[in-house]
């Protein structure tokens, strides 16, 4: 009588199956509009903004910028910029949406707005004036004066890194690349530094930390 061992299933079959199924996951994700993160280097070396490098919004904007397109340095002087990005305005508000029959608040809405446009040296537009906007809507309670002032700065902290995202894949996009390779060149006698725009003040960048919320006898307006 003769026994035959049982042989494993090789190696490179198992290989060639999962090799498969990541193709067709891939494939899937695809279809779906799903892109892998990854770098993506922009036309230009140089980079000047007006945004606040000490403040949490410039600092993780310039860190994503350059973890995404890695040859890209920004610089202090404007003169030395191949572009510029260039915040117009930054607007961040809280509004209620929800009042109880007691004539109390039970929920609010929170808006953060970001203009911005991005151009050459000579001023010429990359991208032009841009507005991006992110919205959440949290519950009020008045017993949990604390608790809703620390998730109110959460949420606020996580509308801001959406916005830097997608900042930043305005400024990557195909179409951006495109402008900036296709600009024309500009004569030597007609090159000139445009006036820079001026660096935001502090006081224009919204803060993390936000208005307390009212207590249990305050309503506060419609806008906040």
């Amino acid at each position: 009588m003769h026994l035959f061992a049982h042989r494993p299933t090789s190696t490179p079959s198992r290989l060639g199956l999962r090799g498969l199924a990541c193709v067709l996951l891939l494939a899937v994700l695809a279809a779906c509009g799903f892109r892998l993160k990854g770098t993506s280097p922009l036309p230009f070396d140089t980079l000047y903004t007006n945004i606040n490098e000490n403040s949490a919004f410039g600092a993780d904007l310039r860190r994503l910028i350059v973890a995404t397109s890695p040859n890209t340095r920004f610089v202090d002087d404007v003169t030395e910029a191949q572009v510029r990005l260039t915040q117009i305005s930054m607007q961040r508000s809280m509004r209620e949406i929800s009042i109880s029959p007691e004539g109390r608040v039970e929920e609010y809405e929170l808006n953060l707005v970001f203009v911005f446009k991005l151009s050459d040296a000579q001023g010429r537009e990359l991208l032009p004036p841009t507005t991006l906007s992110s919205t959440r809507e949290v519950p009020y309670d008045p017993d949990a004066l604390q608790a809703k002032q620390g998730e109110i700065g959460s949420l606020f902290q996580e509308m801001q890194r959406s916005l830097i995202d997608r900042i930043v894949r305005r400024i990557t996009s195909p179409e951006v690349n495109e402008a900036y390779r296709n600009l024309p060149a500009v004569e030597p006698a007609t090159q000139g530094i445009a006036p820079a725009t001026p660096a935001v003040p502090d006081d224009s960048m919204p803060p993390l930390d936000y208005t307390p919320l009212p207590g249990p006898d305050m309503i506060p307006s419609s806008s906040y």
